[in-house]
């Protein structure tokens, strides 16, 4: 079938529905009747892109009354389905319709609007009256006509997305989307209001028409994507053969020393009328179609052969030829550290462990003289503050029998981390210069890190420091900041002379306090 899925919104449709919102939202802060002018045009684009709409659902009808010729079992009953949902969506658009008629009849006068619809014009596309803001109103709210429509889109909406099966959920939320009728925010009272308030109380009648027009080119979007996809569950299901192919489905391609190796051969338009002869290396095997061997000896290992078919008509025999190919190797496992190549004692080491063809369910780590344990896809090992070599074992559970693999890592203390002055999004490093300006800000502070170059990103807290302003020593202070004293002693410093924060302590993992090299910095 042609077409394209669900009938996605052209950006024509998207440019209609943005300038609707945007002169909405002017009408909303009554910027000028002028504004008016630009709801003509909005109404205007949009019965050209209903007419647009109406051209593709009727090549879509076309199509499926063309499917329906050639296939009639397998269409017909989704092509009354079609024939339903173009019914009600008739009715719904003739009702918004006379909706509008209606309205500009209120307007304009009924004599006015018979007789341009006598001479085959559109009355709702001319309304003289288009500023007038109690016709909605009274029509819509007052008559009841508004809570009427309102109910006639949901029952539609209900119709349609019942159609769709419901993993197709992406489209039954769309579709809803577009004709949603759910209650709407009014900023001026700050409260929600029912739909039909929110879209006709006091909304001036050529605005109206525009939503209006609107609502009638949402229902002829959502009839074409309903048909467009009930003409593509007419294929749903379907399965097309052209050739007759062997195929090779191994259980894994790669198996360890004693291990064995599995794999179904099959062919892909199977006949269950007769059962194919299968013939591997020149052998031939059962005729369950599964092909196993113990692998002996280690690397790459090859087979061949080809799958023998009889025709049953013609006693013509077909030979369908295979080949495939697995490797054999010894049982390893694959330890990478992601921050270092050495463990951290009291540290949280993340590790990424695998082992060729197993999954990760089919693993499990120990370790001495550290806690493990599992964190998503990684395992995290711990190891002991007084550890100084700790071995971890991976074990392994291959088709029910367990194989470990153990591997060795030494510990070393976390190593002490550097201090650093960061204000903004710059940092920086002892030796530095630093602008008056920045250094006296209050939002200045002592990060402690291993700089942007480092290997481990390990989180530390600034317990305390000592300043020395131009030779003076100054008090502890707790935190991370200068105080404002400290401050204003900075503001009087002249360019050149030294700001250095010495005896900087920082709490890290595991609590470890870590004193740190002196913070020497430049007035600048």
């Amino acid at each position: 079938m042609g077409g394209a899925k669900n009938c996605p919104e052209t950006p024509r449709q998207k440019m209609i529905g943005m300038m609707y919102l945007v002169l909405t939202a002017m009408l909303a802060l009554n910027v000028s009747t002028d504004i008016l002018n630009g709801f003509t045009m909005v109404d205007n684009s949009l019965h050209s892109s209903i007419a647009a709409s109406n051209s593709r659902n009727e090549r879509l009808y076309q199509d499926f009354q063309v499917a329906l010729e050639k296939n009639q079992a397998k269409t017909q009953g989704w092509y009354n389905k079609a024939q339903e949902v173009k019914e009600k969506a008739d009715s719904l658009y003739n009702y918004l319709q006379e909706f509008k008629y209606d309205l500009a009849s209120m307007a304009d006068g009924r004599g006015r609007v018979n007789g341009m619809m006598e001479k085959g014009e559109d009355p709702t596309l001319h309304i003289l009256n288009n500023s007038n803001v109690d016709v909605t109103g009274t029509y819509a709210l007052v008559g009841g006509h508004g809570q009427e429509l309102k109910n006639n889109v949901g029952a539609y909406c209900d119709y349609i997305t019942s159609l769709i099966n419901a993993k197709d959920s992406a489209l039954i939320k769309t579709l809803r989307q577009t004709l949603a009728t759910d209650k709407a925010f009014n900023a001026h009272d700050g409260v929600f209001v029912d739909w039909e308030i929110a879209v006709f109380d006091g909304m001036p009648i050529g605005a109206s028409m525009a939503v209006l027009s609107k609502m009638q080119n949402d229902i002829r979007t959502t009839e074409g994507q309903i048909v467009q996809y009930l003409m593509d569950q007419t294929d749903a299901g379907d399965l097309r053969v052209n050739k007759t192919q062997a195929y090779i489905i191994p259980k894994s391609t790669s198996v360890f020393l004693g291990d064995k190796y599995s794999a179904q051969i099959i062919v892909a338009a199977e006949d269950t009328t007769q059962k194919p002869q299968l013939f591997v290396n020149g052998v031939q095997i059962g005729n369950n179609s599964l092909y196993e061997v113990q692998a002996t000896r280690e690397g790459l290992q090859k087979y061949d052969g080809f799958i023998s078919i009889t025709n049953p008509n013609t006693d013509e025999v077909t030979q369908l030829p295979f080949s495939g190919e697995y490797m054999v190797s010894k049982p390893a496992v694959i330890i990478s550290h992601k921050e270092l190549n050495v463990m951290f004692s009291d540290y949280d080491n993340a590790f990424s462990v695998s082992v060729p063809g197993l999954t990760s369910d089919k693993l499990r780590l120990t370790a001495t003289e550290a806690t493990v344990r599992k964190s998503g896809n990684d395992w995290i090992i711990n190891p002991k503050k007084s550890a100084k070599e700790i071995s971890v074992t991976v074990t392994m559970d291959m088709n029910g029998k367990s194989q470990s693999m153990t591997q060795k890592f030494r510990v070393k203390p976390i190593p002490n981390p550097n201090a650093y002055f960061s204000v903004g999004e710059r940092e920086y490093a002892s030796g530095d210069k630093v602008a008056k300006s920045n250094l006296k800000k209050e939002s200045g502070r002592i990060v402690v890190s291993y700089g942007p170059e480092g290997l481990l990103n390990v989180p530390f807290t600034v317990k305390s420091f000592i300043p020395i302003i131009d030779g003076n020593v100054g008090s502890i202070v707790n935190g991370d900041r200068f105080t404002k004293n400290q401050l204003n002693e900075i503001q009087n410093l002249k360019l050149g002379k030294l700001v250095i924060l010495q005896d900087i302590r920082a709490i890290g993992p595991g609590g470890q306090e870590k004193r740190l090299s002196p913070l020497i910095l430049t007035v600048n």
